[in-house]
């Protein structure tokens, strides 16, 4: 089955979960932006989490189907139509062979995913079908004119024929919160004692604001320049999506999805890696306001999440065979 690409969007990549494992080669993860969204979008539509879907920046694309196809989106609040009729969100959707999908804009969030039946078939590179624009790595970028291949098959098909007049969604309440307000938690680095009292306080207290220079490298924050005691001279270590580091300049940088590997700023604090998704849902001008906890309650977090993914995976695949 081919969906064939009418008009690109702003920024839509093919993505899954991220190409881990390759760090001692310099190959960063990449991957969603909004990972817990693209993961729900895939369990809404009848596939393994990891499957390759596309992930849409602030405006969508137009997108025709050229058979008939199972689809669910997920993230940001996007405006998406077909024949004049909108199509609704986190919930599975059936599409009839020619139908034609158009994507506005968001009024809510920065990502929105797009995740059909079968997954978008690409060739892995090092295990994954993501898009890692700033490094040319893998995945796919869209163009006007593309095609993308989706790997159908009798099951997807037998699928979409049982599920076509589902009326469920899914609550995105518990997944998706763009809203400025919310706090990101971090986690202290190794750096953040070397901080002067007035900058560790300003991390805390200030309400920082995502610079225009961000993307999905990572997140330049203005709004206090941080300093530290005295000047550190340091080699570069190890960074993950989530590291907080602190240039020379003062302003923090929190590294996303295409983090590089390795870095040698001072790393003050990290994103707990719960939190990661609903800062990847902020826009620049967006506000950010960090409060701190604790590596065990960032483990707890996590594994919280994960199991509650579980039971609402294991709740779609029962609607989706009923």
């Amino acid at each position: 089955m081919n969906i064939r690409v009418q008009a690109a969007g702003m920024l839509t990549t093919v993505q899954d979960c991220g190409r881990h494992g390759h760090a001692a080669l310099g190959v960063g993860s990449a991957g969603a932006m909004d990972v817990v969204a693209l993961r729900l979008a895939n369990l809404l539509a009848g596939n393994d989490e990891n499957a390759a879907a596309l992930e849409i920046t602030l405006r969508g694309p137009r997108l025709r189907f050229e058979s008939d196809a199972l689809i669910a989106i997920t993230g940001a609040d996007i405006q998406a139509h077909c024949s004049g009729a909108p199509v609704l969100a986190w919930r599975p959707v059936m599409l009839r062979a020619g139908s034609e999908i158009t994507f506005g804009g968001m009024s809510r969030g920065t990502r929105s995913y797009l995740a059909v039946a079968g997954g978008i078939d690409i060739a892995p590179v090092l295990g994954s079908r993501s898009t890692d624009v700033n490094g040319g790595l893998g995945g796919h970028v869209l163009a006007a004119d593309d095609v993308l291949v989706v790997a159908t098959t009798r099951d997807v098909v037998s699928r979409q024929q049982r599920i076509a007049a589902a009326e469920w969604s899914l609550d995105p309440r518990p997944w998706f919160d763009p809203d400025p307000q919310t706090p990101i938690r971090i986690v202290a680095g190794s750096h953040f004692p070397q901080l002067d009292s007035p900058s560790q306080r300003a991390l805390f207290a200030t309400a920082l604001r995502i610079d225009a220079d961000s993307n999905r490298v990572g997140y330049r924050l203005r709004g206090a320049t941080l300093a530290l005691r005295e000047p550190l001279e340091l080699v570069s270590a190890g960074v993950v999506p989530g590291t907080v580091q602190l240039p020379p300049g003062g302003d923090p940088i929190v590294l996303m999805a295409e983090a590089p590997t390795c870095g040698g700023y001072p790393r003050i604090a990290q994103v707990l890696a719960v939190d990661l998704a609903r800062l990847a849902q902020r826009r620049p001008g967006d506000t950010v306001r960090f409060a701190e906890t604790s590596l065990e309650e960032a483990q707890t977090r996590y594994l919280e999440r994960e199991r509650a993914l579980a039971r609402i995976g294991h709740l779609i695949a029962e609607r989706l065979h009923e």
